[in-house]
C-alpha cells in the first residue's frame, strides 16, 4: 500500500472515538492530516484524542460530538464542521451498530438503518458542497462483507417491521452502504470528488459488544481470531490517502483491492430506490 501525503488535508471520521475508526484517525493523522473525530461520548472522545497523540504527538486533532441515532445531531454536526473548516478532503463513513433486538430511534427510524446507513447519507449530502469544492476530495463507505447475507427485500421493509433478525438487519444496512456509493458515484459524474465502499474484515474492537444476547458472546469468543482494529482500518486509510485510487470511484475493495460485491449490490434500480426513499426519510434533495 503506497501511503498518501496528506498534509494540509482535513479528514472527518464518524465512530472514530474507538475500534477501526480510532486507527484510521491515528493512521491519517500520522501521514500529516488534520483529522476531525466524531463521537456520542465527550468522555470517550477526549480519551481518543489523547490516545493519538500518545503516538503521534504532533497530531492535527479536532472533536465534534454527534449522535448517529439523530438526524437533528447529524445535521448538527454538519453544521459544526462548516463553522469550523473551510474544506474537506475525506469523509470516512465509519460508525456502525448492530443490535440484536428491534429498537426504534427518536425519529423513529429502526435504529440500525438509522445508524449506518440514514446518518451517513443524511451528513453526505449536507457536505457535499464542501466536498465539491475541496477539489478530488473522497468519501469512504465502511460496508463488510456482511453485506452478502442482506437482500433487496429489505427496500419493501426498511424499519424491519415486518419480522426482526439483528443479523439479517445488519447484513441490509452493510447493503445499504454500498448501494448507496453506487448511487453517489453517479451523482458525482462530473465533479473531482470520488466514493467507494469497502469490507475492513472481521475485527477484533468493541464491536458488537452493545447488544444484549447471544452477539456479544459470539463476538467475544471469536475475538483471538480475529484482526486487530489497526489492521481493520488499513483499506480505510487505503481508500482515503493512497494516490493508487486517486480518481477510482464506485468500486468495493478489501484488502486494499477492488472486490466483487454481491449480485444485488450491483443493481443499480436498486440503489436508486434506496436514494429516493433514504431522502424521504431524511428530508433532503433527490
Amino acid at each position: 500500500m503506497t501511503p498518501g501525503n496528506m498534509q494540509e488535508k482535513v479528514c472527518l471520521i464518524t465512530g472514530a472515538t474507538s475500534g477501526i475508526g480510532l486507527e484510521s484517525a491515528r493512521a491519517l493523522a500520522r501521514q500529516g492530516a488534520t483529522v476531525v473525530l466524531s463521537g456520542r461520548d465527550p468522555g470517550r472522545g477526549e480519551a481518543a484524542l489523547a490516545e493519538v497523540r500518545r503516538t503521534v504527538p504532533d497530531a492535527k486533532l479536532d472533536l465534534l460530538l454527534a449522535d448517529l441515532t439523530s438526524m437533528a445531531s447529524v445535521r448538527k454536526l454538519a453544521g459544526d464542521f462548516q463553522r469550523k473548516y473551510s474544506r474537506l478532503d475525506v469523509l470516512l463513513n465509519n460508525a456502525g451498530l448492530m443490535l440484536d433486538r428491534r429498537k426504534v430511534t427518536p425519529d423513529g427510524f429502526e435504529a440500525t438503518l438509522a445508524t449506518n446507513h440514514l446518518s451517513h447519507f443524511l451528513l453526505t449530502h449536507l457536505l457535499l458542497d464542501v466536498l465539491k469544492a475541496s477539489g478530488a476530495s473522497r468519501v469512504v463507505n465502511v460496508a463488510s462483507d456482511a453485506h452478502r447475507m442482506g437482500s433487496l427485500d429489505f427496500l419493501d421493509d426498511l424499519q424491519a417491521e415486518r419480522g426482526y433478525s439483528g443479523m439479517k438487519v445488519y447484513g441490509n444496512s452493510k447493503l445499504a452502504n454500498i448501494l448507496f456509493t453506487r448511487g453517489l458515484k453517479r451523482r458525482l459524474e462530473g465533479t473531482k470528488v470520488t466514493t467507494n465502499s469497502l469490507h475492513p474484515g472481521v475485527v477484533r474492537t468493541g464491536f458488537g459488544l452493545n447488544s444484549e444476547g447471544i452477539f456479544k458472546h459470539i463476538v467475544k469468543l471469536a475475538g483471538p481470531f480475529m484482526l486487530s482494529a489497526e489492521g481493520g482500518a488499513r483499506t480505510s486509510v487505503y481508500l482515503a490517502s493512497s494516490p493508487e485510487v486517486e480518481g477510482v470511484s464506485g468500486k468495493y475493495f478489501a484488502k486494499s483491492k477492488v472486490a466483487k460485491e454481491s449480485r444485488a449490490a450491483q443493481d443499480d434500480a436498486a440503489a436508486e430506490k434506496l436514494w429516493q426513499k433514504s431522502a424521504e426519510l431524511t428530508g433532503v434533495g433527490r
